[in-house]
């Protein structure tokens, strides 16, 4: 029996129905992608709050890329033009923001700067305790040091942080005002379990002291009774004469751990750790993975702190 042969027009149609499929599923993603809202965070930290926050509505880009410092950044200029399509930045006092917001605002005079940290009073950068004789045990005066801006390392601060981003979602788009509510009430409970958690893992360590290279951790250090000893001096490696008496009150408190973070040197870590008989581990404030990193860095401060 000769076979009967496939119908060409049926086949194409089938091929052209299959590629209309694939053209209007391309074109609703980009509809979806269009109507999410921009914007702009300055570190990493930020874009898991958004996300925690708004879900699949914000389209999140970080200024401050890997590696680099929050500190000392300088926008790049694809970033700059980038800026020119965003609906808002979120600001939460990193020092780079001080000299750039201005330039990012005139790249686009139509955005809205929402600063994440409006309403917490900030603490000196330094965080360091003072020695028994009244000397500040870095080397630097607490009262004439600037604010600390790391305040992410607190889930209670976080937690004033989620909902200034909240109320700045709301008046974006008010449409999903109530998305928006849903999803900081969700974040906040589990800050306030995290939160718990980190009580409970300090339990009993009031006033324990740990090493850290830059001091990124002073919030985290007052919200549970720590203290927080930088090896910086004013944002500068230690002096010869500085680096002896860190090593010293090092050793007078019993630390066996310097802790680093990515952005910054581990020179003079390194060197304090060989003359205690210690070691260098990394801390670092600026992961993407926040929560799940702070759980993380809380555990090696903890294991420090034995």
């Amino acid at each position: 029996m000769t076979p009967i042969p496939a119908d060409p027009t049926k086949s194409h149609r089938r091929s052209l129905w299959v590629i209309g499929c694939a053209l209007l599923a391309a074109l609703l993603s980009t509809a979806e992608a269009s109507a999410r809202i921009r914007v702009f965070v300055s570190i990493p930290p930020q874009t898991y709050f958004l996300e925690q926050i708004a879900g699949e509505r914000v389209d999140v880009h970080v200024m401050v890329v890997p590696g680099a410092s929050p500190a000392t950044y300088e926008p790049r200029p694809r970033q700059m033009v980038a800026l020119g399509n965003a609906a808002a930045y979120f600001a939460i006092g990193v020092p780079f923001e001080k000299a750039w917001l201005s330039r990012i605002s005139s790249a686009n005079p139509g955005l809205i700067v929402v600063r994440a940290d409006r309403g917490i009073e900030k603490i000196p950068i330094s965080g360091v305790p003072h020695t028994e004789d009244g000397q500040h045990a870095g080397g630097t005066d607490p009262d004439t040091a600037a604010p600390d801006p790391h305040i992410w390392t607190s889930p209670p601060l976080v937690k004033i942080v989620a909902r200034n981003i909240r109320d700045a979602l709301q008046r974006l788009d008010p449409a999903n005002r109530l998305e928006y509510q849903t999803g900081y009430e969700r974040f906040a409970s589990r800050l306030d379990i995290l939160d718990a958690e980190l009580r409970r893992t300090f339990e009993g360590k009031a006033g324990s002291a740990f090493m850290v290279m830059h001091p990124s951790w002073g919030y985290f250090a007052r919200t549970y009774g720590l203290r927080q000893i930088p090896v910086e001096i004013e944002g500068k490696e230690p002096k010869p004469a500085q680096l002896a008496g860190l090593i010293e009150n090092a050793r007078s408190l019993g630390v066996r751990v310097v802790f680093v973070q990515p952005q910054f040197s581990t020179r003079s870590a390194r060197r304090i750790a060989d003359a205690i008989d210690g070691k260098v581990v990394l801390a670092d404030p600026l992961a993407e993975d926040w929560e799940a990193n702070l759980r993380r860095q809380a555990a090696a401060f903890q294991e420090a702190l034995r």
